[in-house]
């Protein structure tokens, strides 16, 4: 456990839960990042991690992304995260119930909300146990249109920055992943009159659609990073940014709405080195907090929270053209940035 208690004072953390309720079935982790800002959101993924390490690893990096998003996008609110460590056959009301009492024992400074493999009915069971939820279905709903919405305007601004227009007619896009947000995200890039080629490991329903309907082409996961096109955008798991895959990129950008995309800091120096432009996915992907927060925080307004979304664009554009300016690579400007906002207000 040495090597996790590192890896938490390392990433400077407030405070992590290990939640265990055998009764319910439930093994967590909530990991409380930063709420110099406000209490912390972050919505609760379940995913069938291989042990308890590599659910902490995850939920550290998540929630830390959640604070430099949050913070970037100019929300008053902190960044944490859950994640529940089970198959997604597994889920069940009590399991949820569980969470939901996980949470509540925090006292208000961290709002859930659905995140990977989770949705709107997991968090009316979270809602039987703690009012800390986001992303109620009678109010904001499912945030995963509104984060679709957001990284495609930011893709836009990548397109721009490429060919001096952001007119996608004709822009080659490779898009692994077709979720909720990845599907929603074809789906406009089609309509924007991108030519799409994508690949996905678990929605064969949502890959017929895009492939027969939409005229998108299918490759493998593996196949689709040295796919040639000017847009590669990851929408799944995070990490794909690799030293595996940086040796096959043929894209000229990275723009996709997965968290954590590289899988460290040097994988962004060396697309720099490249010459292959990343739009940072902690801004790129920002619109569903912005929409969670705006329920948590004040009146809901839904005009209000498109208008936050479309500045993804200009938050893009601006974080492109430092980069060229200063020869520091995308993930590092958006870092500072968000980090500035985040220690000002201690």
């Amino acid at each position: 456990m040495a090597n996790s208690l590192d890896l938490i004072t390392e990433y400077n953390h407030e405070r992590v839960l290990f939640v265990n309720n055998e009764k319910a079935g439930l093994h967590a982790i909530i990991a409380v990042h930063n709420t110099n800002l406000g209490p912390a959101v972050g919505g609760c993924r379940l995913y069938p991690y291989a042990n308890i390490n590599d659910a902490l690893f995850d939920v550290l990096r998540l929630s830390r992304g959640m604070s430099h998003k949050n913070a970037a996008a100019g929300l008053p609110c902190g960044g944490a995260k859950g994640v529940i460590i089970a198959h997604p056959s597994q889920k069940t009301p009590a399991l949820f119930e569980a969470f939901g009492e996980a949470v509540d024992s925090l006292g208000g400074c961290y709002f859930t909300a659905e995140d990977v493999n989770t949705c709107v009915e997991d968090m009316n069971s979270v809602l039987k146990k703690t009012k800390y939820v986001v992303g109620r279905e009678n109010i904001s709903g499912d945030p995963s249109p509104f984060t679709a919405y957001g990284t495609f305007c930011g893709i836009k601004a990548v397109a721009k920055k490429l060919n001096g227009t952001d007119d996608l007619h004709g822009v080659k896009i490779a898009l692994q992943g077709l979720g909720h947000v990845g599907f929603d995200l074809c789906h406009q890039l089609v309509e924007a009159g991108a030519d799409l080629t994508v690949s996905t490991h678990s929605n064969r329903k949502n890959m017929d659609i895009a492939v027969k309907e939409w005229g998108c082409k299918e490759v493998s996961d593996e196949e689709l990073y040295g796919v040639e096109c000017d847009i590669l955008s990851p929408n799944a798991l995070g990490a794909t940014i690799n030293y595996n895959t940086l040796p096959i990129l043929k894209c000229r950008a990275v723009a996709g709405a997965a968290n954590n995309q590289l899988l460290d800091d040097e994988c962004g120096k060396i697309l720099r080195e490249k010459g292959i432009l990343y739009a940072p996915d902690f801004i790129i992907n920002g619109g569903g907090v912005i929409n969670a927060a705006q329920e948590a925080f004040t009146t809901y307004n839904k005009e209000n929270v498109l208008k936050q979304v479309e500045n993804i664009y200009n938050t893009v554009a601006w974080i492109l053209d430092e980069a060229e300016a200063t020869g520091v690579p995308e993930g590092i400007i958006a870092r500072n940035f968000a980090e500035d906002r985040i220690n000002n207000a201690r």
